[in-house]
């Protein structure tokens, strides 16, 4: 990601940066889950809370991993039918720049 949103932070106050770092890294490690999968997850959550440009980051980099356009879009049903029609406009807006035709 060449934006890096936290940038305000890690110039302030490494401390707060180097742990949101440290539980990016635990959450997004291949386990049981591969990193495509827990970013996939992501994606869905953040579509579900309206967060379009965190929508954006996390299918980027899931694509990055491996996903392909058919996972991110049934994931995106999964947000859909658990969070509402706003999660599939959120997801919209955060796919214009990936997907956008």
């Amino acid at each position: 990601m060449a934006y890096n949103p936290l940038q305000p932070i890690e110039s302030n106050d490494r401390e707060l940066y180097d742990f949101v770092e440290k539980g990016r890294s635990l959450a997004f490690t291949d386990g049981a889950l591969g990193r495509k999968e827990k970013l996939l997850i992501a994606a869905a959550l953040d579509a579900a809370h309206g967060t379009a440009h965190g929508v954006r980051s996390l299918v980027s980099q899931a694509l990055e991993a491996g996903a392909t356009r058919q996972e991110v879009m049934e994931t995106l049903r999964v947000a859909a039918f658990i969070s509402g029609a706003g999660s599939v406009y959120t997801a919209a807006a955060g796919l214009q720049e990936l997907f956008g035709q």
